[in-house]
Formats: structure tokens, C-alpha cells, sequence
């Protein structure tokens, strides 16, 4: 499996600014997240992230909002995975309809999309040394 997915809502306590505006650092706490699983399910290991190569933020995030976060692995090095990541809003909050109030979008609206790179040293490649005959 070369794609792995997240959603959750985003609460109130993770809004930063003001108009419940959440801070784009908590895009990328997911895309971690997701290059967590990616990397556990293609070689056994939680691995590294080591940089991102490109990082765009493209539309705000508030407090009550659903967001799906994904994750695909696009290259694969002796120890290097290349990933990109995409974050939609799948579900809006609608404070001004009232305050619990939300909106499932007909269309997802991308909010975020980045590019990485993650390492799994190679003596923690679990999987390959399996699949291998290795322990």
C-alpha cells in the first residue's frame, strides 16, 4: 500500500488566532501523521521525516472544521521515501447558521499540499528483511 489517509475534526483548542482561524502548523502535524502510516505499512518502521521539499497553504482552516489528510509514497530509495500530501476540508464549520452548526461540502476544498522526504535506515526495514528470509 503506497497511500494511507486521515480525517478528523479540528477542535477548539487547536484554533490559534482569532476568528477561530487554526495555526497551517497543524496541516503538516497530520501529514507526519500520515508519513507515520505510510512508512510502518511499506517497510515495518516509523522511520524519519527529514525535510519538506515544498509546502502551500491554500485555504484557511477554523475550529469545527473536518479535514482528510493524504499521503502517497512516490519514490522509493535504499532508505529515502519520497511522499506527497493533499489536505481537504470535507465538513465546514456554520457559526454564523448558529454554533453547532456545520456544512458537509458537495466538493472537498483543498486547504494544504506538500511534498517530503522520510529515511528508514536500512537495519530498520522490517518488512523488506522479512520478505527477505531475514528476522
Amino acid at each position: 500500500m503506497n497511500t494511507a489517509m486521515i480525517r478528523i475534526r479540528i477542535s477548539a483548542h487547536e484554533s490559534h488566532y482569532g476568528g477561530n482561524l487554526v495555526d497551517g502548523a497543524k496541516m503538516l502535524q497530520l501529514f507526519g501523521d500520515v508519513a507515520t502510516e505510510l512508512l510502518i505499512r511499506s517497510d515495518g518502521d516509523e522511520g524519519l521525516f527529514v525535510a519538506y521539499d515544498n509546502v502551500e497553504f491554500i485555504s484557511a482552516v477554523y475550529a469545527g472544521d473536518y479535514i482528510e489528510a493524504t499521503g502517497e509514497i512516490t519514490k522509493v530509495g535504499n532508505t529515502s521515501r519520497k511522499m506527497t500530501f493533499s489536505a481537504y476540508k470535507v465538513i465546514r464549520s456554520r457559526t454564523d447558521w448558529g454554533e453547532s452548526a456545520a456544512e458537509v461540502l458537495g466538493e472537498p476544498q483543498l486547504v494544504c499540499r506538500a511534498s517530503g522526504t522520510c529515511v528508514v535506515p536500512k537495519e530498520k526495514q522490517r518488512l523488506k528483511q522479512e520478505a527477505q528470509g531475514g528476522e
